[in-house]
């Protein structure tokens, strides 16, 4: 089974745009919120070298934020991205 985790925060809109995104997709990831996580914010900086939410992991492969989500969807990969068997 395929490991997506996606960092974000409440009331973030791109968090909201990038999760509606995903689930579109049919895919089950893993939601950290990281509002009033010192520490997952830092672990989530660390891993994607970005301080912005919503940060997308698959298999602990950083494939984007929200805008880098929906381009790599523009351009046709992102299911391939993501694991989705054709």
């Amino acid at each position: 089974m395929v490991d997506i985790v996606i960092y974000t925060t409440a009331f973030c809109p791109f968090c909201y745009r990038a999760k509606s995104l995903l689930d579109s997709k049919g895919v089950v990831y893993k939601e950290i919120d990281v509002t009033m996580n010192a520490t997952k914010r830092r672990e989530m900086s660390q891993l994607a070298g970005s301080t912005s939410v919503p940060q997308v992991f698959v298999d602990g492969e950083h494939i984007g934020d929200c805008d880098g989500i929906h381009m790599l969807e523009h351009k046709g990969i992102l299911d391939h991205n993501l694991r989705i068997a054709s």
